[in-house]
């Protein structure tokens, strides 16, 4: 460990762990083992970092969350194993609303991205550079979001799907879809995702007639929805992007006419 390290005597450093120079570590910290800590990185009390994650130079880890409900209350920034944080990315831990701010498994957070407090980013997740997640968002796993994404508060994005750069995210995306243009729409189910995670044929097929009723046959979406459990096969991800559009609280994208990615 360099000279130029401060680290609180009460935080917890597992085995293996590399800290670079320059980086400092508050008290009620936790690394795991075979972790690696760039150089000029900060990381307050109250966090917990995963085994076998890296987190690159300038990033502020457990910082207090930016909102100003927040008086001080005990809260936590959990990141899980195997997880790549880039350079100058901001991750602030909880507030009272949740508690806590966690990040997954085997995630990778690109340079300049922000996650704020209490958000749930599930495994597997992708955020690419200067995107910004607002306060209690919720990313389900293997989602992928492009490059300066803007997701308001309060919105969730469904497991596997696709966030076109630039877009700004108002309104819940459910999951296995590309969502695209401004404002944000629909434009085809996931495919090249769910061809890389080895999606069986027939349920691709019975994912985008789901969304062919939800988004593309001009039905309300309580119509939608008695459509696609009267005639989809039964699956797993029938019932997930069921209980998804239930559940949505924001309401969701809407669709994009005529446009289809297969």
């Amino acid at each position: 460990m360099s000279e130029f390290v401060v680290i609180n005597k009460d935080a917890k450093i597992g085995k293996n762990v590399i800290i670079e120079p320059f980086t400092t570590i508050a008290k009620d910290v936790i690394i795991g083992d075979n972790t690696w800590i760039g150089s000029n990185v900060t990381i307050y009390e109250g966090t917990r970092i995963g085994t076998d994650c890296k987190v690159f130079p300038g990033a502020v880890v457990g910082a207090i969350p930016q909102d100003l409900k927040f008086v001080g209350e005990y809260t936590t920034l959990e990141i899980g194993n195997n997880t790549t944080i880039r350079e100058c990315c901001t991750l602030n831990r909880g507030t009272a609303a949740k508690g806590k701010t966690v990040i997954g498994n085997n995630c990778l957070l690109m340079a300049y991205s922000h996650i704020a407090h209490d958000c749930i980013i599930g495994n597997n997740v992708i955020i690419g550079n200067a995107s910004q997640i607002a306060g209690e968002v919720i990313i389900d796993d293997f989602a992928i979001l492009s490059g300066i994404v803007a997701v308001h508060q309060f919105v969730r994005i469904g497991c596997h799907s696709m966030i076109s750069g630039g877009s700004l995210v108002r309104k819940d995306v459910p999951p296995y879809i590309t969502a695209a243009h401004e404002p944000l729409s629909y434009v085809g189910i996931n495919s090249i995702g769910l061809k890389r995670r080895k999606f069986d044929s027939v349920v691709v097929n019975d994912i985008k007639q789901i969304y062919r009723f939800l988004f593309q046959n001009n039905l309300s979406v309580t119509n939608a929805l008695k459509e696609i459990e009267d005639k989809i096969n039964n699956s797993e991800q029938k019932i997930e992007i069921i209980n998804f559009i239930k559940s949505s609280k924001r309401g969701l994208i809407k669709g994009f006419v005529d446009v289809e990615h297969d």
